[in-house]
């Protein structure tokens, strides 16, 4: 009778079932130490190399690490419904493999990506230090608003003081402000933290578009159902999408399409060199 009632969670493979435990203990240890004064974030989450936050084990402490219940959950469902698909199919060795392949070519293709567009914001940021001018930084911020915006700066309020010191170009204060705002600029972007198993989750989606690729699915937003191949693509284009066209962006979309990207080399790499998976 006992067996009647079993949990679903009680059948998922042992890989999946531990990285899911492991990510709720985390958030669980997030949200009981953070009041206390204590912030996992600062040791465990992704930096920018150049933060002084930055250690070389965020690479794979950052995929246990979720900035909060919805995020988690996501992720989790997402892990637990394909995860335990390839696990069974990969055994549990190869699978937590992929898993963590993915996962730190996620965050290889994300500190890239924020590399090109963090190396000319300080380029630009060092020219301006060297002969400050009021041309130099309207230009700076004509050219960088979309990351001024996505960091929280007030974009109206600087394009006011960028256009009254092109009114004023020899009125004092004006270029020390400039500058402050500038190197704070900087200071936030570089120090913003990545976490989140995504970029290993949408690995594991796209291997298991790529094994089951006719397996009809059921979306929740639209309720349509669509075979796994097409939603994986509809993803990845999308995450493309969003990528280039909000730098910035809270979102690691190259994380998620890196994961997808290592995953889809990794499982045509195992095509050749082996005719089994397990």
């Amino acid at each position: 009778m006992a067996s009647m009632f079993r949990s679903p969670f009680a059948q998922t493979p042992t890989v999946t079932k531990n990285l899911i435990i492991i990510n709720v203990i985390m958030l669980l240890a997030t949200f009981i130490l953070g009041p206390r004064g204590i912030d996992l974030n600062r040791w465990f989450a992704l930096y920018y190399p150049a933060s002084e936050n930055f250690m070389f084990t965020q690479f794979i402490t950052h995929m246990f690490m979720h900035g909060g219940l919805t995020h988690l959950f996501f992720n989790m469902f997402a892990l637990w419904m394909f995860g335990r698909v390839l696990e069974n199919v990969w055994g549990p060795r190869r699978f937590l493999i992929f898993y963590f392949v993915t996962g730190l070519g996620a965050a290889a293709l994300h500190t890239f990506v924020n590399y090109l567009e963090i190396a000319p914001v300080v380029k630009a940021v060092k020219a301006f230090s060297n002969t400050p001018s009021p041309d130099l930084f309207s230009m700076f911020v004509n050219q960088y608003q979309g990351i001024i915006k996505n960091m929280g700066f007030d974009l109206p309020q600087i394009i006011d003081f960028a256009a009254s010191w092109l009114d004023k170009p020899n009125a004092s204060g004006y270029e020390n402000e400039a500058m402050a705002f500038m190197n704070k600029l900087v200071q936030v972007r570089i120090n913003i933290p990545t976490v989140g198993a995504s970029g290993a989750v949408f690995g594991v989606l796209l291997g298991f578009g790529m094994l089951f690729p006719n397996t009809q699915l059921m979306l929740l937003f639209p309720p349509i159902p669509i075979k796994a191949k097409y939603m994986v693509i509809a993803y990845g284009v999308l995450e493309l999408v969003l990528g280039l066209s909000m730098p910035g962006s809270n979102v690691a979309h190259f994380a998620h399409l890196g994961g997808m990207i290592f995953g889809f080399f990794l499982i045509k790499y195992w095509n050749k060199t082996t005719n089994t998976f397990y």
